[in-house]
């Protein structure tokens, strides 16, 4: 699919934008602080009806304003047409927020009986300065960025990971009420959540394992060619549900779960671990090493979302001059020129060095000017 066009209405910075954008290549230039990146996330809103960058949709939402709108017009590429005779199919998609009111997400002006319906029908990839976080951070944004994964490409998964986690807050809920009343609570509740945990629970660390194995050797791929280098990169899964029943390991941490009115175990805990050499990437890997393993992670990400779609995702690529260094800019760049990669949206503080960047390609190019807020084709 490729975006025709993008409005805008009291996003973040942006009181009204209109763009109409190139179906290869779009840079949006201007300096820190100006707004590309918010352009960058209203796309990710399009596909994936959240913010790459923050967690509540309200922060969203310009300052002294009550709510936004990020409407997009789709149109089906030529690769994933029905036929060469048929016209190309357009569709417009809304992702909108009013404070206080819920997320609205439409498709033609008619809304999702569900948002979690949307997700994986747009698929995107972003590659950003902040990715070297999933590295750095905690497990929880390895499983995030996983699950986000998955969920694109299967959606039986996504089903799995939103029953999984409304049951878990019943858990917590239940051990947080007993807490309360000093040990009094219904534990056949108790034992009834649990099964239905576990259920699921079993199905997600099954599908992580699954997946793994499919995506390891595509991303290993990538790195090789990215980093030009003999390390062995390797992802390695950690769940408890391998050492032990699930089941059984809820009954041996029931009292610590009371206690702590949490739940301790399941994959809401699992976390996946990044090695180079057997070693953790966190600890041992230089920058340039985590730089390479985090886009060939995107890369392979890219390469799994177009073969199971059968159409490229869009890639957003944010301040990729600034942050990488040349070997690893003209890896990307050659990409684009083989057309390997669709739509491309890419954000940069000088246009001198963009247009360098670009001037052996072939594509076609549109060029943005971002100030304060303002949009404005060059």
């Amino acid at each position: 699919m490729i975006l025709e066009n993008l409005h805008l209405l009291f996003f973040k910075n942006y009181s009204e934008a209109n763009l109409r954008l190139s179906p290869r290549i779009n840079c949006f230039v201007g300096d820190n602080g100006s707004g590309k990146t918010n352009l960058l996330d209203a796309i990710h809103y399009l596909s994936l009806t959240k913010s790459a960058f923050t967690t509540a949709d309200i922060q969203s939402i310009k300052q002294d304003e009550e709510f936004f709108v990020v409407k997009g017009r789709f149109q089906q590429s030529a690769d994933s047409a029905a036929s060469p005779e048929s016209p190309p199919a357009t569709e417009v998609i809304q992702v909108s927020l009013r404070a206080g009111q819920k997320k609205a997400v439409t498709h033609d002006k008619q809304p999702y009986e569900r948002i979690s319906d949307h997700i994986g029908r747009y698929p995107a990839v972003l590659i950003s300065p902040y990715d070297t976080d999933l590295i750095r951070q905690g497990s929880e944004e390895r499983r995030k960025y996983f699950d986000s994964l998955i969920s694109q490409l299967d959606h039986e998964y996504l089903e799995l990971l939103i029953a999984y986690n409304h049951i878990l807050r019943q858990r917590n809920s239940l051990l947080k009420l007993a807490a309360e009343r000093q040990g009094g609570y219904d534990r056949e509740y108790l034992l009834i959540l649990d099964e239905q945990l576990v259920s699921a629970g079993q199905k997600i660390m099954e599908a992580r394992q699954q997946f793994l194995r499919e995506f390891t050797p595509v991303f290993q791929r990538h790195y090789q060619q990215l980093a030009d280098s003999r390390e062995v990169v390797t992802l390695d899964y950690k769940t408890q549900l391998l050492e032990a029943d699930f089941n059984k390991l809820l009954r041996l941490n029931e009292r610590k779960d009371l206690t702590l009115q949490r739940t301790t175990v399941g994959p809401h805990k699992d976390d996946f671990v990044f090695l180079m050499d057997d070693l953790p990437v966190k600890s041992y890997g230089s920058q340039g090493q985590q730089k390479s393993y985090v886009i060939a992670l995107k890369l392979a990400q890219f390469e799994i979302l177009a073969a199971r779609k059968q159409h490229k995702p869009l890639l957003l690529l944010d301040d990729i001059f600034d942050r990488l260094d040349e070997k690893r800019i003209t890896r990307l760049l050659q990409l684009v020129a083989d057309h390997t990669f669709g739509q491309v949206f890419l954000t940069d503080t000088h246009l001198d060095r963009t247009d360098r960047a670009l001037a052996n390609l072939t594509e076609q190019v549109s060029r943005f000017r971002v100030e304060r807020g303002t949009v404005v084709a060059l």
